[in-house]
């Protein structure tokens, strides 16, 4: 038996917007905490600012110096920022609902168990991943209190995490694998369970270039469900790593999609990695073959020499307007190297143009 949603006035609101028009989704966060130009000061912030976590200790510890307890570096951990720097995070997504975004990414790309072992916090996954909801939620809500007819949505953000589960990081050993689909589906439900109690609409899985990956992240999301008595809607996002048009565990658009229709989504789409022009043809493949609404993130452009991403607003929503144009697009937003100044003027290049209409398709069985 099919669960029911968990907040079925929500996931009403949200096919009705869907139906109605193109949905937008919000930027890079990175990008914009990029801006800041923060030290490592500012990550630790005053709770973990003697390098470890002042709230947190094993049972019958106590911190002190050379207690053993401190962490890494935490320069760079911008999912940390939800608990240090609450209202730079909680500012940055109220500037990409100003932009015109009706679905606003939780600041959790790295909140799981695997991703925050680099930076020894471990312990904060289902802390980070409801809080950084809770930012969301309060800024979606404040923002559709201004317009009720105009809901906006809180997207939980499931991160790749830095392990394959298809793949061997060592050449020399190509049976080897740094992780598990048991470790990886454990990790996810953990990072799924704070999400959900922090307020998310939506779970995404994004930037999947690993399918089974993805897969885990599936179970583990259809596990914290079934305990919960009630389900979120779901999309899974994947990326596209270069000119050959593959994932990096080596599937097409089109295999990706198959592979993951069995789990009932909201949506399927690609984002990351390539600038617009170079991810047109597979979302193309992606709306030809999915009976699913199609999402679409791309970077600002390919990356310069220097890192960084040049396409303007201007000439990035102008490519996205004429995948609007062609039926690509149900749900589109941008990635790395956008901002809110590229969200506003997707929003724009897309406003009155009708959403893809999803194909009927044969059912294979």
């Amino acid at each position: 038996m099919t669960l029911a949603w968990k907040h079925p006035a929500r996931v009403a609101a949200l096919d009705a917007a869907l139906a109605r028009r193109i949905l937008i989704l919000d930027g890079a966060m990175g990008t914009m905490i990029q801006r800041e130009g923060l030290e490592e000061a500012d990550y630790r912030g005053k709770r973990f600012a003697q390098g470890y976590d002042a709230l947190f200790a094993p049972t019958g510890h106590l911190h002190g110096p050379g207690c053993g307890c401190e962490g890494s570096d935490q320069r760079g951990n911008n999912d940390l920022l939800s608990l240090t720097r609450p209202a730079l995070i909680s500012g940055i997504h109220r500037q990409y609902l100003d932009a015109g975004a009706d679905l606003v990414e939780t600041n959790t790309f790295n909140s799981t168990s695997i991703s925050l072992a680099d930076y020894r916090l471990q312990h904060l996954v289902r802390e980070l991943n409801r809080e950084s909801a809770r930012l969301a939620r309060a800024e979606c809500d404040a923002v559709e209190a201004l317009n009720p007819a105009r809901p906006r949505f809180v997207v939980g953000v499931l991160g790749p995490t830095s392990r394959t589960a298809s793949l061997s990081p060592d050449v020399n050993r190509p049976g080897f694998r740094a992780v598990s689909f048991d470790d990886l589906a454990a990790a996810y439900r953990e990072s799924a369970r704070g999400l959900i109690e922090g307020g998310a609409d939506i779970l995404m899985v994004e930037t999947v270039f690993d399918t089974l990956n993805a897969k885990a992240a599936l179970f583990a999301i259809g596990d914290v469900f079934e305990e919960s008595g009630g389900r979120l809607p779901v999309i899974v996002s994947g990326t596209i790593t270069d000119a050959s048009g593959r994932t990096l565990s080596g599937q097409t658009a089109e295999a990706f999609w198959y592979s993951l229709r069995h789990f009932p989504l909201l949506a399927i789409g690609l984002n990351c990695a390539l600038g617009a022009h170079e991810l047109r043809q597979h979302i193309a493949v992606l709306a030809q073959v999915a009976d699913a609404p199609v999402s679409c993130h791309p970077n600002a452009g390919l990356p310069n020499a220097f890192g960084g991403y040049d396409e303007t607003p201007e000439s990035m929503a102008e490519q996205l307007r004429e995948f609007a144009q062609s039926g690509l697009l149900n749900i589109v937003g941008g990635c790395c190297g956008t901002t809110p100044e590229h969200i506003h003027a997707i929003a724009d290049a897309v406003a009155g143009l009708p959403p893809r209409v999803l194909p009927q398709l044969e059912d294979a069985a």
